[in-house]
Order: C-alpha cells, then sequence, then structure tokens
C-alpha cells in the first residue's frame, strides 16, 4: 500500500498549504517515499469519514495522522533508524518558536494581502466556502483587504528580518546551522505558500532569505520545485 499525504491543491496543481509542504519535507527528511495526493478546499471533509478538517493527513499504511506537528512526531517514532526531525528537546523547542514567529508576526501580514490572490486560484467549486470563510476572518471583502497591498510591502520584508539576519549576521546556510532541519521546512513552508499563488513579488532578488529559500528547494531531488510556484522575488 503507498504511503499517502493528503495535500491541499489549486489549479495548475499548485500546492499552497504551508503545513503539507513541511510535512513532505519531513517525509523526505526521513527517506520515506509517499505520494502527494491532491485536494481540494471540500473534498478534505469527505476523507476518512470527516475525521481530519484540515491536511495534511498522512496515511501510513493505514495508519492515519493529522496535523503537521503529529506527522512529525510520528515519524521520529515510527522511523527512528533514519534521520530525525528533532534531535532533542532543544530542536523542537527552536521549531516551535520559529512556527511562533512566522505565524504571529508575518502571516497576520500575508494573509490580508494574498486572500484574494488564493481565492482566484482555488479550484472553481471551493471559492464560495473560500470567500466566505476568509472574509470572516478578516472581517472584510477579499479586494478590500488586498487593496493597496504593494505599500505593505516593507512591512512583510521587516518582518523577516530575525531570518535574513540568521544567514547574514550569524553566517549559517540554515535555520539550524550547516545543516536543514525541520524549523526550515516550517520557514520555507510558509514562502512556498506566497509563491503557489502570489502574483506580486514579495522580495527582492538579492535579498538573503530568497537564496536560503532556494536552497531549501533543492533539497531532497527538488522538492520545492515539484509544483508550479510563482517568482517570490523581483
Amino acid at each position: 500500500m503507498p504511503r499517502i499525504l493528503h495535500d491541499l491543491a489549486c489549479l495548475d496543481d499548485r500546492r499552497p498549504s504551508p503545513y503539507c509542504w513541511r510535512s513532505k519535507y519531513a517525509l523526505a527528511h526521513k527517506g520515506l517515499e509517499f505520494e502527494a495526493r491532491p485536494q481540494g478546499f471540500l473534498d478534505i471533509p469527505r476523507l476518512y469519514g470527516g475525521a481530519h478538517r484540515t491536511v495534511p493527513i498522512l496515511d501510513d499504511d493505514g495508519h492515519l495522522v493529522g496535523d503537521s506537528w503529529a506527522i512529525a512526531d510520528y515519524l521520529d517514532a515510527r522511523y527512528p533508524d533514519r534521520p530525525r526531525l528533532f534531535e532533542g528537546p532543544a530542536e523542537r523547542a527552536l521549531c516551535r518558536f520559529t512556527e511562533a514567529w512566522l505565524f504571529g508576526s508575518l502571516v497576520p501580514l500575508l494573509m490580508p494581502m494574498l486572500a484574494l490572490d488564493i481565492h482566484d486560484h482555488a479550484r472553481p467549486e471551493d471559492r464560495a466556502y473560500f470567500r466566505e470563510s476568509r472574509e470572516k476572518w478578516l472581517g472584510r471583502s477579499l479586494e478590500a483587504a488586498a487593496a493597496g497591498r504593494e505599500e505593505r510591502l516593507g512591512d512583510v520584508r521587516a518582518a523577516l528580518n530575525p531570518l535574513r539576519l540568521n544567514f547574514t549576521v550569524q553566517g549559517q546556510q540554515y535555520i539550524t546551522g550547516d545543516r536543514p532541519g525541520y524549523a526550515d521546512y516550517i520557514a520555507a513552508g510558509l514562502l512556498q505558500w506566497v509563491a503557489s499563488v502570489a502574483t506580486l513579488p514579495l522580495l527582492e532578488r538579492d535579498d538573503p532569505v530568497v537564496a536560503w529559500l532556494e536552497r531549501v528547494r533543492d533539497l531532497h531531488g527538488g522538492l520545492g520545485r515539484t509544483s508550479p510556484m510563482y517568482a517570490i522575488a523581483a
């Protein structure tokens, strides 16, 4: 039975979910083969009798695991002889901090800017659901949220300074040092979300964050280049 990771998919087989990206990288990090099976927003509640509300969902020969953190912990426990995602409590804490920082400071800036792009790239049957749910969350229309987004690029770029300094001041190749780790997969997954749908380039070409993202995309046989992306820098 193939190992299946259920993955959010939009038009043209774009794969925007940052959580699914980190789980795909986690599987590749462990050296495990898998099929990233595409699912639309409205397909997800129909999977496995509605047991999971979101993706990723890992089906590992009948063992079902939902949520990217649960999947990472499952993989380390199930396959301890393969490269670990968390070498110890300190690395896991770094990963938790990375997620809290990115999703606390960057996502609130990005979601209003990108929600309309996500809607326009969603499968036609998913668009009404996406619009209703995200407009409720944003408190305004998708069009109003996206208006003037070019003027907000500076705020987004500034919010990435801690990541940028990791490469310029610390001289590290990856967040975890000289080797890629789950913290890199968390951060890169977020930028893969952006590149999957954003018609507005987020960064400047000479940004060290871009060079790091290209390194992460090249990992595991070019995993980060397996679905369509827009240029994230201009």
